[in-house]
């Protein structure tokens, strides 16, 4: 019989198909460490590639967490705050009459334009199937409506006629019913998409570790089968092969750590602050805003059971809320940076709650010029204290912002590099293993 060639098939033979040529081949012992090594390379190639495609989505996910997610949930969160200070800013305005300052008109028309801004900002990147989009386009349908009746109550004013309060309050009436409800609901909608993109970043790579292990174990089960048969401590094919997958397995391993462990940081240290601090503002100026329009409306509106001037409870209810807003977010403070500005803030809610009841005492003993020097006067004025309120607020959200982006762009920058560094060792490891089945090879010729 003619002797075998190189696959176990003597020569002259008639070749055979596939699945039979292969059981020829595992019939022989090259034939069978032939397969060994294409086995290897292909499972140290795949455990390179799932890696490269798990880890990538999550690196998308972290970099949308940054990049796209968190500013436009900020970005909800800042439309829905430009039109509560614009209301605020109006009411404000309107008290002033012809003394309106200048400095009143431009914050009212500066929030104005950065809600509109905000708004196509917001539609620009909206996905055109998000719930977001429902609330865009309510906002950019009202916002003109809104800002139509705050122009006919100035213009009234203006001529003296009583017309002008009663176009205030409805102004008002469409921005708490209708403006501020699809702006809270844009809000909830980018933060809902915020806590996906965290949740796939956040989300452990099983089959990726799963892989790495299988393949881990299976070269280790070939090396001591190598070492069985020859009695060699090493093989540095194999070795190579074993160190290229452990490398993978343990920096996978440890950049998700690092990445779990900065969208931690993030939304304990960033966004749950941000949200408080968010809901403390927003009951700032929706407190200032009914403080405002109690001195306009003059008790002619009342709540529902008629028993009490509308505008005076819900100045109760936004500061209540704003007093529990600011407690949470002193308990959520981890460092000066972020806590003093909240104690500032405190401090001067208080400050402006003293001088509220001694302007409505004012109001209430029939001096209305005397309390509107209180509201809207200098510096011993409720508008002063809730200014410091405000810019006390802003210092600290401003602050948990950086911490948020900081934590969360350590994140992202953690699983920078791994998709292309595995893919880049799963070919090494491969090489090495096809290396070290073919030394083997080298002792049956």
């Amino acid at each position: 019989m003619p002797p075998p060639d190189g696959h176990g098939v003597p020569r002259g033979a008639p070749r055979r198909g596939g699945p039979a040529r292969l059981r020829a081949a595992a019939a022989t012992p090259p034939g069978r460490l032939r397969i060994l090594g294409a086995v290897l390379a292909l499972l140290v190639v795949a455990f390179g590639a799932v890696t490269a495609v798990e880890v990538t989505g999550r690196s998308d996910a972290a970099g949308d967490v940054v990049g796209r997610s968190q500013p436009l949930s900020a970005d909800a969160a800042h439309i829905y705050r430009s039109l509560a200070d614009a209301d605020t800013a109006a009411a404000g305005g309107f008290l002033a009459g012809a003394r309106e300052p200048a400095g009143v008109r431009e914050r009212y028309e500066e929030d104005v334009a950065t809600a509109a801004r905000l708004l196509v900002k917001a539609a620009a990147n909206t996905d055109g199937s998000s719930a977001a989009v429902a609330e865009i386009t309510t906002l950019n349908e009202e916002l003109p409506r809104y800002t139509g009746l705050v122009e006919q109550a100035r213009a009234a004013d203006r001529q003296g006629l009583p017309l002008g309060g009663a176009y205030l309050r409805y102004a008002n009436q469409r921005m708490t019913t209708r403006l501020l409800p699809a702006a809270e609901r844009l809000y909830e909608a980018e933060t809902a998409r915020l806590a996906e993109d965290e949740g796939d970043a956040r989300a452990w790579p099983v089959l990726s570790l799963a892989a790495g292990l299988l393949v881990l174990a299976a070269l280790v089960r070939v090396q001591w089968r190598d070492h069985r048969h020859t009695n060699r401590i090493l093989n540095p094919g194999l070795l190579a092969a074993t160190a290229a997958t452990a490398a993978v397995l343990l920096w996978l391993a440890g950049a998700h750590t690092l990445a779990r462990a900065g969208l931690g940081d993030a939304r304990a240290h960033g966004q749950d602050s941000l949200k408080v601090l968010n809901e403390a503002r927003i009951g700032s100026l929706k407190a200032r805003a009914n403080e405002n329009l109690t001195v306009v409306a003059r008790g002619a509106v009342l709540t529902d059971d008629g028993r009490s001037d509308k505008y005076a409870t819900e100045y109760g209810a936004a500061m209540a809320g704003l007093d529990r807003a600011l407690a949470e977010a002193r308990r959520l403070a981890d460092d000066a940076a972020g806590g003093d500005p909240v104690a500032d803030a405190a401090r001067w809610t208080a400050e402006w709650r003293e001088r509220h009841a001694e302007a409505r005492r004012t109001d209430e003993a029939g001096d209305y010029d005397g309390a509107l020097k209180r509201v809207i006067g200098g510096e011993a004025s409720t508008g002063a204290a809730f200014d410091r309120v405000d810019a006390a607020l802003r210092k600290a959200l401003d602050h948990e912002q950086e911490e948020f982006t900081d934590a969360a762009a350590r994140a992202r920058d953690a699983l920078a590099g791994l998709p292309a560094g595995a893919a880049a060792l799963a070919v090494l490891g491969a090489v090495g293993a096809v290396a070290g089945v073919n030394r083997r090879l080298a002792e049956y010729r």
